[in-house]
Parts: C-alpha cells; sequence; structure tokens
C-alpha cells in the first residue's frame, strides 16, 4: 500500500515495546488509532500494586505519549473507551480523565470488565486525527 491508504505504525517514544504482536499505535486515512492502553511504564513496570488513582494516571500518560508520537494530542480525539475492572472506579476515572482532556470531549464509553490482564484495573483505546 501506498499514499494515504498505507498504514504507519508507531513506535511512541516514553513507551515499552508491546506485549504481544501489534502496535501502541497506527496511523491511516488521518486518523491514529492508540492500542489499549494498560497502567505500564515505559521501563515495562506494570502498576500491579498500584493505586487505582495512579494506574489511571499511568494509562491516560500513555495514551498522551502515542498520541504525540503519532503527531497528533488530546485535543485531537474522536473517540475513547475505557475498561474498567470494577465500575465504582468510575467516578474516580472520570475526574481524573476530565483534568486531562480539557476542552477535548471525544465520544466515549466505559465497559466494566471484571478482572483485566495482568490484574491491573483500568485500560483506554483512543481514536485521533493525525
Amino acid at each position: 500500500m501506498a499514499g494515504e491508504d498505507a498504514v504507519r505504525c508507531i513506535p511512541p517514544a516514553g513507551l515499552g515495546a508491546p506485549g504481544g504482536h501489534y502496535s501502541r499505535a497506527a496511523v491511516a486515512n488521518g486518523f491514529v488509532f492508540v492500542s489499549g492502553q494498560l497502567p505500564i511504564t515505559s521501563e515495562g513496570e506494570r502498576l500491579v500494586d498500584a493505586t487505582f488513582e495512579q494506574q489511571a494516571l499511568q494509562v491516560l500518560a500513555n495514551v498522551k505519549a502515542a498520541l504525540a508520537a503519532a503527531g497528533s494530542g488530546i485535543e485531537r480525539l474522536v473517540q475513547v473507551r475505557v475498561y474498567v475492572a470494577d465500575v465504582a472506579h468510575w467516578p474516580v476515572f472520570n475526574t481524573l480523565y476530565a483534568a486531562w482532556a480539557g476542552d477535548a470531549r471525544p465520544a466515549r464509553a466505559v465497559v466494566p470488565t471484571g478482572p483485566l490482564h495482568h490484574g491491573l484495573l483500568v485500560e483506554v483505546e483512543a481514536v485521533a486525527l493525525v
């Protein structure tokens, strides 16, 4: 594929290598698709023992880094999907998210999931304009 139809996989600076066969972010047709980001530091540390708030802040930082690596940003978000291990965490996440997103108000969904991979509590994926 070439031109606008080409898919570019983006290796975001500040994020560790993916834990499987996927890209942290992919750009196609003027959009960046950010894979589900878990609360894992750039050094690969899984924040399993961290508070929900600490995990959420790490996830949001990871999404921001992936967007930046693709030449986008929070203000260009189109859609965000949030997975939480327990919907009881939603009020805390929503408060943190509102501060993080600022004036951006992309379409958003919350999906209560039960336990997430590695016992983590939150995961976020996003779509934005490049």
